[in-house]
């Protein structure tokens, strides 16, 4: 600590004898030419082309590398296309100038750079100075310059210094940037309509999940952060928006873990006239396209495992599932008395008011979850744990649903709708049943939406991706918190 304080007090004393100098932090300096547009544009130029052709540039950035050889020195600047190095010859510079520079810059600071393109005597392109700026001198020292900021919690809690230190986070989140945009320009290339649905709601719904709970104080009435956007994107489809998509943030009052953070993003989108059917080959077609704009290849590779996104995901229901990855027997998957042993024996605790359906749930996240390495879609979700979901023409037991799953992990969740309002006032009322035995992640009752719904709601599909799970895989991270730049965290 002692060093540290030490550390900060010298740069602390440089900071005042540069503002005593300069004033304030100057603001004149107008940026040129970012670093990977100089590098790219100057590829193939040699040292004698650039020196005959005297090309002007103006360069800003954080100092990265710093070099200081007496009357000539080396500086790495580092901007949001790259680094780029700029030599600073006294020659060249004022002597009050390049005396500032010797005495008050450091890495991490923020600099301008006005002069000519070079190249050294080693190939490297250079910008040679005839004038520089400190903009902004910092106080905190930059990690190691080797190693960047290795300290996973730190890397989490100062996503500032992670970014400036590790090219691979930068990287991670400028994919996720293309990640967004490609799915955005994909739905609304097929004729979807983005809209925004309220992310503070009078009556949660849309998913299984424990709200954030709130207080208007104007209205004096209790509101909860969205758990998802569903219900309310089904209105706009009984409106007449028969394609509609959302991108935004839903909120889960849940625990934090690698696949989980409490506030996350989703992408949903609703398609009147499909089934979950038509859904399947969307994503498959969704995935592929993913793959190929943002790696280059619907061949890669997540943790290890080899994945080829452009063949179609495996279709098995989920009492196949049990059967085949599972290790259940045939005649055991509607037995709820075997299903309970089978779920005591993996040390999963069973409630008395458990159906058949929740409890062939259970066991296959503790069975089968894991094993679906490959893109897996599992079908007939039993309608006990699917309250938005349309039943099985003919099997009312299960719904027209899916889930999408790859290296483990959900990634999608679609379904026929549930469009009876009959059916559905009926599940809505099972959900409250159960919100009333304990249950805080069960549905309330929405009237609103079984008035939308008596309106009539055409035949619908619906699906929701987890973009952060998305990220996740596209840029091969192990947690959550590694695609999100700012991820919830204990206070410290």
């Amino acid at each position: 600590m002692s060093e540290e304080r030490d550390v900060l007090a010298a740069r602390k004393a440089k900071m005042q004898s540069w503002q005593a100098s300069v004033g304030t932090y100057p603001n004149e300096f107008r940026r040129q030419d970012l670093a990977a547009e100089l590098m790219a544009r100057h590829e193939t130029d040699d040292k004698a082309a650039l020196a005959q052709a005297q090309v002007a540039t103006a360069v800003a950035g954080r100092i990265m590398l710093r070099r200081v050889m007496g009357k000539a020195s080396f500086i790495t600047l580092q901007d949001v296309s790259g680094q780029i190095q700029c030599y600073l010859a006294k020659s060249n510079l004022d002597d009050d100038v390049y005396e500032g520079f010797t005495q008050h810059w450091e890495m991490g600071d923020i600099v301008g750079v006005r002069g000519v393109l070079m190249r050294t005597n080693k190939g490297e392109l250079s910008v040679q100075a005839d004038d520089i700026v400190l903009l902004n001198k910092t106080l905190q020292p930059l990690p190691e310059k080797f190693h960047g900021l290795t300290d996973q919690e730190i890397r989490y809690r100062q996503r500032y210094v992670d970014l400036i230190s590790n090219p691979d986070s930068r990287r991670v989140f400028q994919m996720r940037s293309k990640i967004v945009h490609n799915l955005r320009q994909y739905f609304v290339e097929r004729d979807y309509l983005e809209v925004e649905t309220p992310m503070m709601h009078s009556i949660p719904g849309g998913a299984t999940a424990r709200p954030f709970t709130t207080h208007h104080n104007a209205l004096d009435m209790p509101l909860y952060l969205r758990v998802a956007p569903e219900l309310f994107l089904k209105r706009l489809v009984v409106g007449g928006f028969e394609r509609v998509f959302e991108v935004n943030r839903n909120f889960r009052n849940e625990g934090l873990s690698t696949r989980h953070n409490p506030e996350f993003t989703m992408l949903e989108f609703y398609q009147a006239y499909a089934d979950y059917q038509d859904l399947m080959i969307l994503t498959d077609e969704l995935l592929a396209m993913l793959a190929t704009n943002v790696l280059g290849s619907t061949q890669f590779a997540y943790q290890g495992v080899a994945l080829d996104v452009a063949k179609p995901g495996l279709r098995i229901s989920m009492a196949e599932s049990l059967v085949r990855f599972g290790g259940v027997k045939e005649a055991a998957i509607d037995n709820p008395t075997d299903l309970r042993e089978l779920l005591h024996r993996q040390g999963v605790e069973v409630k008395d008011e458990w159906g058949l359906g929740k409890l062939q749930m259970e066991l296959f996240e503790a069975r089968v979850e894991a094993k679906l390495e490959q893109p897996t879609y599992i079908t007939e979700y039993p309608a006990e744990v699917s309250p938005l979901a349309r039943r099985n023409d003919n099997n009312p037991q299960i719904t027209d649903r899916f889930e999408l799953f790859i290296c483990g992990r959900e990634y999608a969740n679609g379904f026929s709708e549930l469009n009876d309002p009959v059916d559905q006032a009926a599940r809505f009322q099972a959900q409250v049943d159960l919100k009333s035995a304990g249950d805080d992640e069960a549905m309330h009752f929405d009237q609103d939406y079984i008035t939308a719904l008596e309106y009539g709601l055409p035949p619908t599909a619906g699906e929701g991706v987890g973009i952060d799970r998305l990220v996740m895989l596209l840029t091969d991270q192990p947690s959550i918190r590694d695609v999100l730049l700012f991820p919830l965290m204990r206070n410290s």
